[in-house]
Formats: structure tokens, sequence, C-alpha cells
């Protein structure tokens, strides 16, 4: 074998695993199936299912011609095919040939047959058709899928190609050739591990993801599993109707804003408190218009006229979560050991304020 074919052999693999398996190098320069057939696909946001099943199969057709190409591109490149390509010398590498040959063609049977009765065939319409009420079709599950994924509010977490989507009635996981589907008043979801990473391509901290099996009542529906950010949990949890069991007790870290909130909310529980008039009626916070206001900021660091800091007027408008939030968004992201001892303006009349002025209502 030739230094040259060994060369040639090693460059193509590496391509094909990184067009198998896209790096974030690959995905930003948008050389994925999903981008470069981007006209062909449709818009996802429109159709969602309907973009899916043309992905999967022009994936799995993308995929069967590897090996096919690996011969086309060593054939087109070689100065004497047999110098150093020597197809025609033994019997594996006719064979190879063959199946190179064979793959493609077994794929794109299998595709036309999916396409039959308008994608009845398809993996995702077999999926969709097990959630499908009695007396309708997959297409009707299709669409109430299409109309949950345009809105806004969805969770989406997760890289390119493994993607969890959570809708107010859907739960689904997209994988290379097809997506799993459950419906959310089926689910019955178990924490079962997490594994830590303290690299990430992604992330300038370390990482930790949390793997989570989902079961349905519904006995069609086969279980499968989904993996999350551990960042992420707390927002999944919020979005789904069903808790999620942790019986194995697994620890799950918070990430840095959430460590943070529970470390501003620990020091403003120490503080002195703010002694409400009786004539202040309190409103709900602005910032959530959810939960009361329950903060005040008052200046106690230091004496009225020393330090950086000054008194805030503003009459209280913001709940203890929310005040933590907008600390921590004001401080600099890549130097979070300085954030407890840092300053940031009142969101309301810019006056600087530290942890030390936020004072509890009482």
């Amino acid at each position: 074998m030739s230094s040259d074919f060994l060369y040639y052999t090693v460059a193509y693999v590496v391509i094909a695993v990184c067009l198998v398996l896209p790096p974030t190098e690959f995905i930003s320069a948008g050389l994925t199936v999903q981008n470069v057939l981007s006209g062909f696909l449709g818009s996802e946001q429109m159709n969602f299912i309907h973009f899916h099943v043309r992905r999967t199969c022009a994936t799995a057709f993308f995929h069967s011609v590897i090996p096919l190409a690996y011969y086309l591109f060593g054939f087109c490149v070689a100065e004497t095919i047999t110098d150093w390509l020597p197809w025609n010398q033994r019997l594996p590498w006719q064979l190879f040939i063959l199946c190179s040959i064979t793959l493609p063609l077994i794929t794109s049977v299998l595709i036309f047959y999916w396409s039959r009765n308008k994608w009845k065939k398809h993996p995702i319409a077999q999926s969709l058709e097990r959630h499908a009420p009695q007396g309708s079709n997959w297409h009707s599950v299709a669409s109430s899928i299409d109309v949950e994924f345009r809105r806004i509010d969805k969770f989406t977490s997760g890289s390119h190609g493994k993607r969890l989507i959570v809708t107010d009635s859907w739960l689904i996981q997209m994988s290379t050739y097809t997506l799993y589907i459950a419906h959310q008043s089926d689910l019955h979801l178990q924490l079962v591990g997490a594994d830590e990473h303290s690299i990430s391509p992604e992330h300038s901290s370390g990482v930790q993801f949390l793997n989570i099996i989902v079961n349905t009542v519904n006995t069609a529906v086969k279980p499968f599993s989904i993996r999350i950010l551990a960042s992420d949990y707390n927002e999944l949890r919020t979005k789904l109707q069903s808790p999620i069991v942790n019986a194995r007790n697994v620890m799950i870290h918070q990430s840095l804003s959430d460590r943070f909130l529970a470390a501003f909310t620990e020091q403003v529980e120490r503080n002195e408190v703010f002694h409400k008039p009786m004539d202040m009626e309190l409103e709900p916070c602005i910032g959530c218009m959810q939960e009361q206001a329950s903060v005040k900021l008052v200046k106690l660091c230091d004496e009225q006229n020393e330090g950086e800091c000054v008194p805030c007027y503003c009459r209280p408008m913001w709940c203890l979560s929310c005040m933590g939030k907008w600390f921590c968004s004001r401080q600099d992201q890549n130097q979070p050991q300085l954030w407890m001892s840092s300053r940031s303006p009142c969101p309301t009349c810019r006056s600087k304020f530290c942890m030390l002025d936020v004072c509890a209502i009482v």
C-alpha cells in the first residue's frame, strides 16, 4: 500500500466523519446536509414535520453514497488508478465497490417505499400514527405539532441534529434518521444518570449532562432517552406537565447564574430589613409580573456620602429573584469571582448599589 493511498484514505475518513457528525466549525460554516439542501427541505418553522421527513431521507441517501464517493474521488485524483488504488487487484476491493454501489440503490428504493401514499410508510409518519385519535391519521397530528412549533414559548435544547423540543403538548427528540415523539399527557420521565465534562466547545467552563428516560402510557410508543445540559434542567421542568422522577438521587449541578442567585438570596436574608409604612401598597414585580415586589434598595454599606453606592429613592417595584437576575446581568460574565463584591445600577433610576443595600420588605 503506497503512502499516497494511505494519505488519501485518512483524509477522506476524517472529512467523512466530520460530515456525518459535524463539529461546531462545520456547523458554523454551513457544511451540513440541512444547510446545503435547504432549498429542497423547505422551512422548518412553517412545516416542521415534513421538513424532517425530507431531512431524514436526504441524510440517509447522503450517508449511503459516502463509500462510493471514496472510490470515485480516488479514481479522479489518481494519475494511474492501479498504482495506488488497487481496485482490480484484490477480491476485497471488488466487494467494496459492489457494496458501495448497492448501498445507494437500496437506500433509494427504501426512500421510494417511504414516499408511497404521501409518506405514509416513513418512520416519522408511523410514529405519528400511534398518536392519532381514532378516525384521524398522522397528518392531523403533524398539523398540531407544526402549529405548536411555530410558537415562541417552546423549549429547545441540544446541538445540531440532536435537539430536544418541548411544546405545550409534545416532547420531540431529534435524531439523525427519525424523530422520537411523545404526548405530554402520556409522559413518565426518570432521571437515570449524569456525566460531567471539564472541556466543552460551546462553554468556557465544564458542563454536566443529564440522561433522562422517557416512558409513556401509550404502549405503542417505545421508551427513548433524552440528554440535556444541567443548566437547562429547571427550564425543562417548567415546560413539562409531568414531574421528572430522580429515584437515583442524581446530583444536579446548578448553572453559574443559579448558584449566584442562591448566594444573592442568602445575603439579602442576612441584610437589614425594610419596614414598610402602613400606607405603602406593594404592587406586582415589574420584572416578572408574577410575584409581589419584595425588596427595597437602601444604602447600608457605607455612610450616606461615602463609597460608590448612592441612595435610591424608588418605591419597591421588584421581587428578590428579578432583582438578583438584574444584578447578575450587569456583571462581567468573564469574571464571576467578582460578582459578589461588585455593584449594579438600580434598574429604575440607575443609582449604584451593592448586595448589602438590598433589603427584604416586612
